[in-house]
């Protein structure tokens, strides 16, 4: 008992600093995706609270850390531009709708259908996006031009020798002890450094300004009020907000489902998928009604949380309510960080990121998936991570088709004037041409039989392969043979159902890729 109290503790301990860890670097994300939408700061902070606490507490995957992203601001910019922000708020809370019923009519499996090279992929344009990312903070605001410039001579070196020993502690602390997170402890003690020394570093404050222009920008608020979007109630505003609201739930699943995933074989343990289909639309639903732009899974900061030592849903929990305590009571505190110590901490998790491993893959597996994996990678650094994935799912089940396609081969034999033709491999839609290419009803005997013991219908394409094929040898006027197909294949069949030889002890069982039944 007394054991078990301790591991929870402990647990606990860890989960409550590692949340404290995941706040502190939240931050500049969340006011960074702000601007990318076109949003006041306060509605990514709001998002990041509402999205974290509520997924963190009802979602799918304890340890998993969500709050706005990018994916999800790129979309947003062009509503918010045109129609203004009542109108994010009211496609929040309809893509958030979305979302939920994804998760009741359990859409959440079908991420189990991504291969791994699009996995693969996915996890390393991810970690360069995330790294391209952080190079905008070794950028400030030219005065003189009023636009962004790179940091030069000692501020560069300056932010570089920062950095390098944000990344050194972080590394180097866990051979010493794991008491308390090493990206924590690295963060305090740049802090220490700039204020103890006064050294002259860009704090959270100064990223505020240049992307505000007001000297005077703050992380400071109050409490998210309730807020209904003013937005007129009719068939109009539907018309606007549904193909966004479409589209961003979609991207919200995918990228929280395949970090779901990711987070899975770190951990060596399995989350909910559809439950954290729901979790994430009842956030979002949550988060338009109090003012915040709607969020999902961030890859980055649930590698912090992981890396920290967060695995239980307080680690989620604790981040949120530490991110909105730093803006009730916090805000001039955490203004002062160093952004330094922040893009270390994420320079780390792009390390930890990366599948450092598939350059070893490189030359032994097949050239088809290491083109898979490439090309998802380029695409989610190019434009998107929902197009990436898609693309890669794509090209992956286009390269699975071609390969069972040229699987189908025929053992022909002649009997007693009777000509038998055994079919082995799949008959779907890749495989077709192949499958009618065998036959050749103008010089075949009076009788044929074609058995397809070692064959397989797998779609509704084969079926209509065996009607055509059928009709052909019936206008010859010549007899016709089908031998073990199901069942099924017979309700589907219209020229050739006559043609089959039913055996009831030796025919197969099995269901066919086709909408016919289900009507």
């Amino acid at each position: 008992m007394f054991q078990l109290l301790i591991a929870r503790s402990q647990s606990l301990k860890s989960d409550l600093l590692s949340g404290l860890t995941v706040a502190l670097a939240l931050i500049p994300e969340a006011v960074a995706f702000a601007f990318v939408a076109g949003v006041e700061p306060l509605v990514g902070l709001y998002a990041a609270f509402m999205v974290g606490l509520i997924t963190a507490v009802i979602g799918g995957r304890p340890g998993m850390i969500s709050g706005a992203t990018g994916a999800l601001a790129v979309v947003m910019v062009s509503l918010v531009a045109i129609h203004g922000v009542e109108y994010l708020f009211a496609t929040v809370v309809l893509m958030g709708f979305l979302q939920v019923l994804a998760g009741v009519f359990r859409l959440g499996k079908f991420i189990r259908l991504v291969p791994h090279p699009v996995m693969l992929g996915f996890v390393n344009g991810l970690a360069i996006v995330i790294f391209l990312a952080q190079l905008q903070q070794f950028q400030f605001l030219d005065s003189a031009t009023g636009e962004l410039a790179w940091l030069q001579g000692n501020q560069m070196a300056l932010m570089l020798g920062m950095v390098a020993l944000t990344m050194a502690i972080i590394h180097f602390l866990p051979k010493l002890t794991k008491a308390v997170p090493s990206s924590l402890v690295a963060i305090l003690t740049i802090v220490a450094i700039s204020v103890g020394l006064d050294v002259d570093l860009r704090t959270v404050q100064d990223v505020l300004v240049d992307m505000s222009g007001d000297p005077l920008a703050t992380i400071a608020g109050g409490l998210p009020q309730f807020h209904f979007p003013s937005v007129p109630l009719n068939l109009e505003t539907l018309k606007i907000i549904f193909p966004y609201a479409l589209i961003l739930a979609a991207i919200g699943l995918i990228e929280s489902l395949l970090t779901l995933s990711l987070i899975d074989e770190m951990t060596e343990t399995r989350g909910r998928g559809n439950k954290e289909c729901v979790g994430q639309g009842v956030a979002n639903v949550a988060t338009g009604f109090f003012g915040g732009m709607g969020g999902c899974a961030m890859i980055g900061q649930s590698m912090i949380n992981i890396n920290s030592g967060g695995r239980g849903r307080a680690s989620g929990a604790s981040a949120a309510l530490f991110l909105l305590a730093f803006i009730l009571v916090g805000s001039s505190l955490i203004e002062m960080i160093p952004v330094a110590a922040l893009v270390g901490v994420m320079f780390m998790v792009v390390l930890g990121t990366f599948e450092w491993a598939s350059f070893r893959l490189l030359g032994r597996i097949p050239t088809s998936d290491t083109l898979v994996g490439i090309t998802v990678a380029v695409v989610t650094v190019a434009s998107d991570l929902a197009l990436a994935v898609v693309v890669g799912v794509i090209m992956s089940t286009l390269v699975f088709a071609w390969k069972h396609a040229k699987n189908m081969h025929f053992e022909i034999e002649e009997k007693d004037g009777i000509k038998i033709y055994k079919p082995t491999g799949p008959l779907f839609f890749a495989s077709i041409h192949n499958f009618r290419e065998h036959f050749d009803p103008n010089n075949d005997p009076q009788e044929v039989i074609i058995d397809f013991a070692r064959s397989r219908v797998s779609d509704h394409s084969g079926i209509e392969a065996i009607d055509s094929l059928a009709e052909r040898y019936l206008k010859l006027g010549k007899i016709l043979h089908l031998r073990h197909l199901t069942p099924e294949c017979l309700l589907l069949l219209h020229k050739a159902k006559d043609l089959i030889e039913v055996n009831v002890i030796e025919d197969p069982k099995y269901a066919i890729a086709d909408d016919t039944l289900d009507s």
